[in-house]
């Protein structure tokens, strides 16, 4: 399984960041409003992209904590699951079979 140190969601925010940017350049470009209510508007929509940009950071960080916290579960009953079968007299749950 190949690891993942959180470079989906670095990836995601940075387009994210971006495409933000590149927005704002054109709205300049095009917009008919006055400097002052252009600086405005950006300035408002910069927090808004900021404040997007951390809910999805945290978001992708709770996700991250879950994955981690099922897949240390799963590789923890595996370990179990082993060390019964493995051990002398017992055979695996559910098999159905007599220990040798």
């Amino acid at each position: 399984m190949a690891k993942d140190n959180g470079t989906a969601a670095g990836t995601i925010i940075t387009a994210f960041m971006l495409g933000t940017i590149t927005g704002a350049a054109v709205a300049l470009l095009v917009a008919p409003a006055t400097g002052d209510e252009m600086r405005r508007i950006l300035g408002e929509k910069a927090r808004e992209g900021k404040d997007k940009a951390s809910d999805a950071a945290r978001q992708a960080r709770e996700f991250a904590d879950r994955q981690r916290g099922i897949v240390a579960t799963a590789i923890e009953r595996g370990r179990e699951a082993y060390q019964q079968a493995k051990a002398p007299g017992t055979t695996p749950a559910g098999t159905g079979q007599e220990p040798l």
